[in-house]
């Protein structure tokens, strides 16, 4: 999600927890891969702890790409499961009793998978938000992230306001990023994405990292297989969800309060391993 040129180690400092059992069979998934990780979000109140924690690292400091939102950690008002989804809410509000307040005017959530895995196919069912400075993100960074770009970052899906309907999928290497201005994406229309669901998914292997939209592939990035500043692909990643208010590119036109809240709603998350899980390229 456009980090800023370095992030600082605790960022994603939480333990993997111990591998949760996946759950039985909701679906019929790709071929050749196996179910190991998922959230159906079929119990209401706060995202299940076991599942996910929070980032609330830089409330403080304020949060890279300028983003002017408090990232609330256990609060129903900004992720809770209601009616079968997750729902992640940006508001416009001030936490000014909160410890680490960083005089912010917005609030929402950023959730992190407690678990990491290598290769697989990622996807995520979702409604997005359209109002004008809202950025929600399904993405993806190392387990033991120390330095950005370098380490690498998996956007599954952007989405920024004041380009409703546009949805972005996007990598970033220490060679490939977009503050060099030379990220690898692409952009696909989705016109409906703030009224309808629609499935965000990435398969990846140690060949290539691709973008698909329900099922369809539209951008692939390859493995040139040069150095580790073209692919940093190799090791555990975690999922994150959130949804950033303002921001270099989210608020590049401005941020419109009256359209808040806003609400990301994910049906569900799923994450499939191969059969057989491929070699870790060097």
């Amino acid at each position: 999600m456009r980090l800023a040129l370095l992030l600082a180690p605790l960022l994603l400092a939480a333990p993997a927890a111990a591998q949760t059992p996946a759950p039985a069979a909701v679906a019929e998934g790709p071929p050749g891969h196996q179910l190991v990780w998922a959230d159906e979000f079929d119990r209401d109140g706060l995202p299940d702890p076991a599942l996910w924690t929070y980032d609330t690292q830089a409330n403080r400091t304020g949060w890279y790409n300028n983003e002017r939102q408090y990232y609330a950690a256990d609060r129903l008002e900004n992720a809770r499961v209601e009616d079968g989804r997750l729902i992640i809410e940006a508001r416009r509000e001030r936490l000014d009793t909160a410890a680490d307040w960083g005089r912010q005017d917005y609030t929402s959530a950023r959730m992190l998978s407690r678990e990491g895995w290598t290769y697989g196919v990622f996807e995520a069912r979702a409604k997005l938000p359209c109002g004008r400075g809202t950025w929600p993100a399904i993405w993806m960074l190392p387990v033991d992230l120390e330095v950005w770009p370098g380490d690498g970052e998996i956007d599954i899906m952007e989405h920024v306001g004041h380009r409703p309907g546009v949805v972005h999928g996007t990598v970033h290497t220490g060679r490939y990023n977009h503050v060099a201005r030379t990220q690898r994406g692409a952009e696909i229309a989705v016109p409906d994405a703030c009224e309808a669901f629609h499935v965000y998914q990435v398969r990846w292997t140690p060949d290539a990292v691709d973008f698909m939209l329900d099922g369809q592939p539209y951008y692939s990035f390859p493995n040139e297989r040069t150095d580790r500043d073209a692919w940093p692909f190799d090791r555990p990643f975690r999922l994150i969800l959130n949804v950033a208010v303002g921001g270099d590119w989210g608020g590049a036109e401005g941020v419109d309060d009256a359209a808040l809240p806003q609400r990301l709603e994910i049906d569900w998350v799923r994450v499939w391993r191969p059969d057989e899980a491929p070699p870790t390229v060097p």
